[in-house]
């Protein structure tokens, strides 16, 4: 399963951690882990076209996206980030689980 924990501030979104794999089908072929993927590097790439400064991201094993400045355009792209994904949740919630933290 795919977990998305999403931790917020005073109602601003401060990080989104994301780890594990949906299982919905193997590795390479699994189109949950695809379209979280997908919905995930389009939101990164439009914010740090507007600002490369906006956010901070690490890959290396989990992904772990904070956010650095709060503007109207990044509370924007990943709010809409986040309403994909809960679309997929209620697609698919055995494949991924989203939790928000205040």
């Amino acid at each position: 399963m795919i977990k998305i924990t999403i931790q917020k501030e005073s109602g601003q979104i401060k990080k989104v951690l994301i780890h594990g794999h949906a299982m919905y089908d193997t590795y390479g072929k699994d189109i949950v882990c695809a379209a979280v993927s997908s919905i995930l590097t389009t939101t990164v790439n439009a914010i740090l076209r507007f600002d490369e400064n906006a956010i901070r991201y690490d890959d290396e094993k989990d992904f772990c996206l904070e956010v650095q400045k709060q503007d109207t355009i990044t509370s924007k792209l990943l709010d809409n980030m986040i309403d994909l994904w809960k679309e997929l949740e209620s697609q698919y919630p055995k494949n991924i689980n989203i939790r928000e933290d205040e």
